[in-house]
């Protein structure tokens, strides 16, 4: 069964990501062309006609078959490792339908993952940023998602802990309380990353940081959606061991 799931949970991601590609093609890559239009009259246009003669890929490459390339792989990845987690989870929560854990774990894996991390350091168009401070940006986005992760699981074990004795209700609330408040002593213990260019439109960083948030949700909601309803059939066609 583990083996099915896994199947499915990568077949899911993968057709979420197809829908996210498209999600980010309409909204975010037109941020992106301004962005670069933005750095290219910055930096002159001679300057940027030597980096487009550099690029090893070209930029329509890059937002075509190179994004598309991209997001699938991540997808199929997240969607091997979601069926794995639902797998565990399943056998542990009985009680509730495959639609409705695999929903609840898209949600919480799009918490974990995607808006904790990107509320401390969010996603950044072309020209804002050094190329110096890379590794270090790099760094700690990494970070704050392993310490995002860190803690969510902790919560957990608590609000599972405090359930037993105090109820699934209150179990909940202790469970996500604490990881609110948790994440904000990291979040603020965490350094600050400012690197915005004077001028740079805030318009388009806004949008753009809109349409990876948006991405990334329509990523997991379509992934929980579409496993969940895998999923189900799955384990109904199962043979049951007497």
């Amino acid at each position: 069964m583990a083996g099915r799931l896994l199947a499915r949970g990568m077949i899911a991601g993968c057709v979420a990501a197809a829908l996210a590609f498209v999600f980010a093609r309409i909204f975010g890559e037109p941020q992106v062309d301004l962005a670069i239009a933005f750095e290219a009259a910055r930096h002159g246009a001679e300057a940027h006609q030597h980096m487009a003669e550099a690029e090893p890929v070209s930029r329509a490459v890059q937002a075509s078959y190179g994004l598309l390339t991209a997001v699938v792989l991540y997808g199929t990845a997240f969607g091997g490792l979601f069926s794995l987690v639902f797998a565990y989870a399943y056998g542990r929560l009985n009680t509730w339908s495959p639609k409705a854990l695999a929903l609840l774990l898209a949600g919480a894996g799009f918490l974990v993952f995607v808006l904790v991390p990107d509320l401390k350091y969010p996603p950044n168009p072309p020209a804002v940023g050094t190329p110096a401070t890379l590794a270090f940006r790099t760094g700690t986005y990494f970070a704050m998602i392993g310490l995002s992760v860190s803690v969510a699981v902790i919560a957990t074990l608590v609000g599972q802990a405090l359930t037993r004795t105090r109820g699934a209700w209150s179990g909940s609330l202790w469970g996500a309380g604490l990881f609110l408040v948790l994440m904000v002593l990291v979040q603020s213990a965490m350094p600050d990353v400012n690197e915005v260019p004077s001028g740079f439109p805030a318009l388009v960083l806004w949008r753009f940081r809109e349409a990876s948030i948006g991405m990334q949700l329509v990523l997991w909601s379509s992934m929980g959606l579409l496993f969940g309803a895998l999923a189900e059939r799955a384990l109904a066609s199962a043979p049951t061991r007497r």
